[in-house]
């Protein structure tokens, strides 16, 4: 039996991580994350997207949807949103765990609604990058 893939899909501004509102986000980048993530977990073909743009993203959960044994998103201000990104999650067979790394619920009232959430099998939100490793964890 192969690797288990698994596709990490982050959305807009995310790429900006370690950059942008450190107090919020923290100051690492995700790409050594990244690197640290797959070395713990060798055992598993993590894939990686980010995308400022909503229909990228889209195409990237359609994508990973019926290749990857499962998805970890965090759509980022998309969440609030896009309607056509919880629409792609449901029409996917791969299970997704979203993925926020501030706490939405202690932010703006905004941001307590989620179009992803109620398709996803689960939600870890305010644990900073850690909730990634925690998504990884229960995909195993």
């Amino acid at each position: 039996m192969g690797k288990k893939q698994i596709s990490i899909i982050n959305g807009p501004n995310l790429n900006l991580l370690g950059k942008r509102e450190t107090g919020l986000y923290g100051d690492e980048a995700f790409e050594p994350f990244l690197e640290r993530l797959r070395q713990r977990f060798p055992e598993v073909d993590i894939q990686y997207v980010q995308s400022n743009i909503e229909g990228e993203l889209i195409d990237a959960i359609q994508k990973a949807g019926f290749e990857a044994d499962a998805i970890i998103l965090n759509p980022g201000g998309y969440t609030h949103t896009s309607v056509a990104i919880g629409d792609a999650i449901a029409a996917v067979k791969a299970p997704v765990i979203e993925v926020h790394i501030s706490n939405i619920f202690a932010r703006e009232e905004f941001r307590k609604h989620s179009y992803v959430s109620a398709k996803a099998v689960g939600v870890i939100s305010g644990l900073g990058l850690k909730g990634y490793e925690m998504a990884l964890s229960y995909f195993l």
